[in-house]
């Protein structure tokens, strides 16, 4: 029997190398999808059955060709995390039409293009996961937040679209408002008066993705909120 694909959009330091070292422990072969190829080959040469695809989320006419390389390397795509995002956080004073287009195109557009050249290969296999890794400004805008926000909430509601019309079909869309700091390095070193319960752990927030893309149909989540316990919300 085959081994299950989970592809990964968007392989940072934090989260995106968390769910590869997740996946890749549970037996699933892992695609990383991203712009560093530097970045992508070292993390696939530390996760056992991980190969690197460089892919650029912002580039809708790329989705199609990487994921049938990824379809080609190592089978259909039964898993789908979107992890790419990014954005200018600035107020609507100080953002330009290049910040709202940028924005878009990461965060709303890329998990379009993705999807649509996903779904052949899952509708194939009878059924799939498409996890969206969100945050919160998809459901609260802050003041400078402009691009990213408003991004980030057209993500949350296409997701939402997605999940109504593909549930029947067997294919499972959820969304993940990530409410924190990841702990990573840069984030350590920028809030050094901050203790452990401010930030938010890679390999728990890891954790929470795989349970949730193993739920039984009966049951499904759309929408999960992820926060440190010591996070005021």
């Amino acid at each position: 029997m085959a081994q299950p694909v989970c592809a990964i959009v968007g392989i940072g330091p934090g989260n995106g190398e968390a769910f590869a070292r997740r996946y890749a422990k549970e037996g699933y072969q892992v695609a990383l999808l991203s712009r560093s190829q530097e970045r992508i080959e070292a993390v696939a040469k530390a996760t056992p059955g991980a190969q690197a695809f460089v892919y650029d989320a912002a580039d809708p006419a790329a989705a199609g060709p990487v994921f049938e390389g990824v379809r080609g390397a190592l089978g259909p795509v039964d898993v789908l995390i979107y992890n790419a995002g990014g954005g200018r956080f600035v107020s609507i004073d100080d953002t330009t039409l290049e910040d709202m287009r940028d924005s878009w195109a990461v965060n709303t557009e890329g998990l379009f293009a993705a999807t649509k050249a996903v779904l052949p290969q899952m509708r194939a296999s009878g059924g799939g996961n498409i996890v969206v890794i969100g945050a919160t400004a998809s459901v609260k805008g802050g003041a400078r937040s402009a691009p990213f926000a408003s991004a980030k909430a057209a993500q949350r509601s296409l997701a939402q679209s997605m999940a109504r019309h593909l549930g029947p079909e067997g294919i499972h869309v959820s969304y993940v408002v990530v409410d924190g700091i990841i702990d990573i390095p840069n984030t350590r070193k920028a809030m050094p008066d901050h203790g452990d319960e401010f930030f938010m752990g890679p390999d728990a927030i890891a954790d929470a993705v795989w349970a949730l893309s193993q739920q039984d149909r009966s049951a499904w989540s759309f929408e999960i909120d992820l926060r440190p316990f010591g996070e005021k919300w």
